[in-house]
């Protein structure tokens, strides 16, 4: 879906973006490829790092929360194996930038934010950039969104200690689950889990991270 709001000093910064940290790197997606191209990071952004918001790292936003690094982001899209009819949960919003790109490929996104102020942002952010098929609130993502359940798919975008058996109950079977699983303090391992018949659980590593740690219930 195309957006109104792209400044053509940032078009070169984003192919540039996508040819040299994304493409090299082994992300193959054409869907995931094409929303990078898409989505304003730099609309994401706080405005002193403006002149960085197309480089190859995690970025300050507020609530000392980060904006992920736009290969983390595009290596858990492409993990998440999506369809374009799919429904996608996303815990921890954050700045908004990974549910604006999950927006551009799937058919709708539920986003949770523990932060508030981060959430009123996020949400009028998305509006203002007519993401009209992503939902954000503020709760604990920790018990996910029930009444919207099942998912297609579900990206965790905070370290979390466990894997959350809340949100295990809510994806579909055969659906997948983006996390970074392990203690703050450390990198964590980026898995995907993807849900069997019977329950069970397929488990994939995908690479080593750093993530900021998930708040609220999960900690309990």
């Amino acid at each position: 879906m195309s957006r109104p709001l792209f400044s053509a000093d940032f078009q070169f910064d984003r192919k540039e973006m996508v040819e040299d940290q994304i493409k090299r790197r082994g992300i193959h997606d054409t869907s995931v490829l094409q929303a990078l191209l898409k989505v304003p990071r730099h609309l994401f952004v706080e405005p002193e790092y403006l002149s960085r918001a197309y480089s190859d790292f995690a970025l300050p936003i507020k609530e000392n929360q980060t904006i992920s690094q736009p290969y983390i982001v595009a290596l858990m899209t492409q993990s998440a194996m999506l369809k374009a009819d799919d429904r996608v949960l996303e815990v921890g919003t954050g700045s908004a930038y990974q549910a604006a790109v999950l927006a551009e490929i799937v058919k709708e996104v539920y986003s949770i934010e523990i932060v508030e102020s981060l959430a009123r942002t996020a949400k009028s952010k998305l509006k203002e950039l007519g993401y009209n098929n992503v939902t954000v609130r503020h709760g604990d993502g920790y018990r996910g969104w029930q009444e919207r359940s099942p998912f297609d798919a579900i990206l965790i975008t905070a370290a979390t200690p466990k894997i959350p058996r809340p949100l295990l109950d809510q994806l579909k079977v055969g659906g997948r689950m983006v996390l970074p699983l392990g203690e703050t303090g450390s990198s964590q391992e980026l898995m995907v889990l993807t849900k069997q018949e019977d329950g069970s659980l397929k488990e994939k590593f995908i690479t080593g991270v750093v993530f900021v740690p998930m708040t609220g219930e999960i900690r309990q």
